[in-house]
């Protein structure tokens, strides 16, 4: 990781991540929203579902609302229609409540009492992260910006790391790193997703 690179704030990440995500989803061949993506026993259209269904609830807590949390058996059920669409109908609303939020406001969190631009931080990592979980499940190149790779380490390495990993965690042990990886490869078995 470059240390040297400038740490973007959360919301900068997360408009930045609805446009690389939904830049994927548009590459996507119809054909391939059934294949299986690197989240184990998931789909690509598993992962724009799961995707979709945070950015929804994530939307609502920008708003100040109580969302209802999703409990669907597959997360591909949350796809409605067409999913290049489905997309496209969810990022004006996120985007309007993310220009109307209070990123200094505190709520409660698993975590504790946080401000919304930390809650936020995890959901932007998301939209990248996911983003080349189905880039990967189409057959798609895309890499991570390395400002989006440090901005991750400054949320996520200070916590500990039965939080961040395990069955509790967002993610799996680490992966191997191949030795010609690049930031974009080196970050994802950081993930804990075999980059290659």
């Amino acid at each position: 990781m470059n240390t040297d690179t400038a740490v973007p704030r959360s919301d900068e990440v997360y408009d930045r991540g609805l446009d690389f995500f939904g830049t994927v989803v548009e590459q996507v061949p119809a054909g391939a929203w059934e294949n299986p993506s690197p989240c184990a026993g998931w789909t690509a259209l598993d992962v724009l579902g799961h995707l979709g269904g945070n950015i929804e609830t994530g939307t609502k807590l920008l708003r100040g609302e109580q969302p209802e949390w999703p409990n669907r058996e597959r997360p591909a059920e949350a796809v409605d229609g067409e999913p290049g669409a489905y997309w496209q109908r969810l990022v004006p609303e996120t985007r309007a409540a993310l220009a109307g939020a209070d990123l200094e406001l505190e709520v409660d969190t698993p975590m504790g009492r946080r401000k919304v631009a930390d809650r936020l931080a995890f959901p932007a990592i998301d939209l990248f992260v996911h983003a080349w979980d189905i880039a990967r499940a189409a057959g798609i190149e895309v890499e991570i910006p390395e400002d989006v790779i440090a901005f991750s380490h400054s949320y996520i390495d200070p916590f500990p790391t039965e939080m961040v990993r395990g069955e509790k965690g967002a993610f799996g042990p680490e992966a191997d790193v191949p030795g010609d990886a690049t930031p974009s490869e080196a970050f994802l078995a950081w993930t804990g997703r075999p980059p290659r």
